[in-house]
Order: structure tokens, then C-alpha cells, then sequence
């Protein structure tokens, strides 16, 4: 891990994330006081199930995944964190321990705020304590989408689904990206097997809809054609 630092505004991950627009200056600079930032390397574990913790998390730059291990081990991700997300606020607001792991995926600069002064914050800012739920709520609304997605959406919709998801998400060339987990967890994500996952990703090759590249590297070639198959 590197070190602790404060978060200069000019580079603060506060402007990432949609609650914190229009509050105001002194809540930036109260904000700002108690938001640090640390990096971390691939493989890191942020928090453990069943930690605690009395910070809110933001991801600055990188990418987290969030897992949860059965008692025979194996491991089922829950979700996928990119620049800008937040995570940790059940933790946080419930004084609960945290119901997953949060792993590092690739360099990664989190920063964390003070739960005290969070709180603070948004008791004294009705709108920015609109965004907060209204960013839980969707958050809520995309888990239940993406359960009915498990269970109503053949696999070619759910692959496409997220290869939309990281062609958005993660920076790309020309439609170019590598895949931020690997094929078996890929699979696990979008609840299939890796050998139906590889047969898929091949069929979307001899429709020209995306070519590989390397073992984890996939280029876009047919937009449209993606979308037209994710249903969107």
C-alpha cells in the first residue's frame, strides 16, 4: 500500500461522485478536512466480511470488486466498483459489519471519509441527502435488474450487457478493452459456465460483433449489433 494523504481539492475525489454536486463550500472544505486517500495494489483486500469500519469509501481511480466466499470456497462477485463509485455505506450507516470483500482488481487510489463527518454533513444538507438515497435507491433498482436479468435473459443478453458495461466504464481505444476479471469469474458474473461463456464469446466473433485479441483483450467492431442483442 502507499502512503496517507490528504486529498487536494483540485484532485479530490469528492467531484467524482453525483451527491456531493452543489453542496456547499464549507461543506467541501469540512469534507475535504477529513477525506484521505490511499493507493493500493492488485490483489489488496480493503475490508474483510464481517469487518468494520466507520468510513465512507470512494474510488478515486481503479477498480474493486466485491465478493462474497461460501464455506466450501468458492467465491461469487457481487459487484464490479469503478472511478466515482462509493461503497461501504451499509457498513456505515447500519453499524453493521460489512457483508463482503473488497478486493483490488488493478492500482487503485480509494479515499475514505469520516463517518462522523459524513453524517454530519448530510443532516445539514437536505439535498445532498436526497442524492444519498436517491443513489441507494437506484442502486437497489440495478441489483433487482440484474437478478431478473440472471433469470429472464439468455446468456448471449447478459454477455452483452456487460461487455457494454466495461466498454463504458473502463478507458478503451477504438472500442478496445481488457476484460478487468478473468474468464471464470466473468462467467460466475454473469451466472453461467466458462465453457458456455468461451462459446459465446466465439459466437460473437463469427458474427463480427467483437474480435480477441489476446487471452483477456476484446475489441467492439459492432456497436449496435451489442446493443441490439443486450436488448437496450
Amino acid at each position: 500500500m502507499g502512503c496517507t494523504q490528504n486529498c487536494n481539492l483540485n484532485q479530490t475525489c469528492l467531484r467524482l461522485v453525483p451527491i456531493f454536486e452543489g453542496i456547499s463550500s464549507d461543506d467541501v472544505t469540512t469534507l475535504q478536512a477529513v477525506t484521505k486517500s490511499q493507493s493500493y495494489k492488485k490483489g489488496d483486500i480493503i475490508f474483510r466480511e464481517g469487518e468494520r469500519s466507520e468510513s465512507l469509501f470512494i474510488i478515486q481511480k481503479g477498480l474493486i470488486k466485491l465478493s462474497k466466499v461460501s464455506v466450501d470456497g468458492k467465491e461469487q462477485i457481487i459487484r464490479l466498483l469503478f472511478q466515482g463509485d462509493f461503497f461501504g455505506q451499509f457498513a456505515l450507516l447500519q453499524n453493521e459489519s460489512h457483508y463482503a470483500n473488497a478486493e483490488v482488481l488493478e492500482e487503485t487510489i480509494v479515499c475514505t471519509i469520516a463517518k462522523k463527518t459524513f453524517l454530519s454533513t448530510l443532516e445539514k444538507s437536505p439535498s445532498m441527502a436526497l442524492r444519498f438515497i436517491n443513489d441507494l435507491n437506484n442502486r437497489l433498482y440495478h441489483a433487482d435488474e440484474w437478478m431478473s436479468l440472471l433469470s429472464l435473459m439468455d446468456v448471449e443478453q447478459r454477455l452483452a450487457r456487460i461487455l457494454l458495461l466495461f466498454l463504458n466504464k473502463l478507458e478503451n481505444t477504438n472500442g478496445y478493452f481488457t476484460l478487468p476479471i478473468s474468464k471464470r469469474d466473468l462467467a460466475s458474473l454473469i451466472g453461467t459456465t466458462p465453457e458456455t461463456l468461451s462459446r459465446k464469446l466465439v459466437f460473437f466473433v463469427t458474427q463480427d460483433i467483437i474480435q480477441l485479441k489476446h487471452r483477456r483483450e476484446i475489441q467492439v467492431v459492432d456497436y449496435n449489433k451489442l446493443t441490439f442483442i443486450a436488448g437496450l
